[in-house]
């Protein structure tokens, strides 16, 4: 598992953006494609739009490792229990 210190995280390439609409459902189906494929994704969003990171991290079901400014990265997690 990577850590928020980790020196390649910064070497890590965006590959989710969050428009000016703010994270949709469609956003969150491409996280969570991207997290299936890949076990840590770098995740952008634009200045004037209000993003919650630990929100999107829930709704994908991934783990929120960090965040610097208007960049998240996610990682995968294990399946969530049911409450």
């Amino acid at each position: 598992m990577t850590t928020k210190n980790d020196p390649a995280m910064q070497d890590l390439k965006p590959t989710v953006w969050i428009g000016k609409q703010g994270c949709t459902e469609a956003t969150i189906d491409e996280i969570t494609a991207q997290l299936k494929k890949r076990k840590v994704i770098k995740v952008k969003w634009l200045q004037n739009t209000e993003v919650d990171p630990e929100a999107v991290a829930e709704a994908a079901c991934a783990a929120l490792v960090g965040v610097r400014g208007k960049t998240m990265i996610l990682a995968q997690r294990g399946k969530p229990t049911k409450k």
